[in-house]
């Protein structure tokens, strides 16, 4: 996956909304991140795919940083 897209999808995961984030399932999650990051970059259907997965992987990170700024406010 490219560095931009990374950064990109992280950039769209910090500043996707704690309660959004905390309240869907995993699978709504992935595909609420995944439509975000679709609307700033016409992904293939390939890098799609791979997003996907990759957020897929990294939801239990992407919670605990959701809940880490639950306690930095």
């Amino acid at each position: 996956m490219e560095t931009s897209l990374l950064h990109q999808l992280w950039h769209i995961i910090n500043e996707t909304q704690t309660k959004i984030v905390l309240e869907l399932d995993d699978l709504n999650l992935v595909k609420y991140i995944s439509i975000e990051l679709g609307k700033k970059r016409i992904l293939s259907f390939e890098e799609d795919n791979l997003v996907r997965c990759y957020i897929a992987a990294k939801i239990p990170l992407i919670r605990d940083l959701a809940n880490a700024r639950l306690w930095n406010f």
